[in-house]
């Protein structure tokens, strides 16, 4: 309920202290139902293109636009010269041009590199889901969070420690490798995805701590987005 705009039962009891903990496997859910659409459109012979349009639309509005919306917060505080100021322009929910300029730019760099992965469509879309969403982990594990109330607070509780995110990761190579084991993924694209997740994850989150000396709410969905579009865009060389 609080990542993505999917029905949950309202009996269900809600409790959002642990969720940081779960946002991989929230991954396996929204890169699963992307697959399967993914692959409906592909038996309806819709061209490649305009199936990774349809695609990267549906995954924007399965999460609301929660992550995109961390995007363009973070563009726009990031492009203000005065680091004093960026926190503030961050929780504006007003989109500034350069919040419109790095969706457009982000938008477009999913649905090309999308369109140039012609195998293993399945696998790249789950992966890139739930990379995306590690990476998130770790950026909440290993920087300081910058505000002392907000949504994000309650995720660097969940997760106080870079040690934090190693249950999970764990998990998700076991399991890669465990599909890779009944032939289903090519073992050098397992290798590939792997790697390059990893050192994207890593990257997008310092990337963020060094320009504003911290994480925030904001920050956490854009590492989510960023790690999403780089590994697409890695993925698609040599597809």
């Amino acid at each position: 309920m609080f990542y993505t705009c999917l029905p949950i039962p309202q009996r269900w009891p809600l409790e959002f202290r642990w969720i940081a903990l779960w946002v991989p496997w929230v991954g396996v859910v929204v890169g699963g139902l992307l697959a399967v659409i993914d692959w409906v459109l592909a038996t309806l012979h819709f061209p490649i293109t305009v199936s990774s349009a349809l695609v990267i639309a549906l995954a924007i509005a399965l999460t609301g636009g929660l992550h995109l919306d961390g995007v363009m917060d973070t563009a726009d505080g990031l492009a203000v010269p005065d680091s004093s100021r960026r926190l503030a322009v961050m929780s504006d929910s007003r989109m500034g041009a350069f919040g419109g300029m790095a969706a457009i730019a982000l938008v477009l760099l999913k649905v090309l590199a999308l369109s140039a992965i012609t195998q293993h469509r399945a696998f790249v879309l789950i992966a890139v889901s739930v990379w995306g969403r590690w990476a998130q982990q770790w950026a909440i594990a290993t920087y300081p969070y910058l505000k002392k109330e907000g949504k994000g607070a309650f995720h660097k509780r969940a997760l106080p420690t870079s040690r934090s995110t190693l249950p999970n990761l764990l998990l998700i190579v076991l399991i890669s490798l465990g599909l890779s084991s009944t032939g289903w993924i090519p073992m050098p694209l397992l290798i590939k995805t792997t790697v390059a997740g990893l050192i994207l994850s890593g990257l997008t989150s310092h990337y963020f701590y060094k320009r504003l000396g911290g994480q925030t709410g904001d920050t956490y969905g854009a590492v989510v987005e960023w790690t999403e579009a780089l590994l697409l865009c890695s993925l698609s060389a040599g597809s």
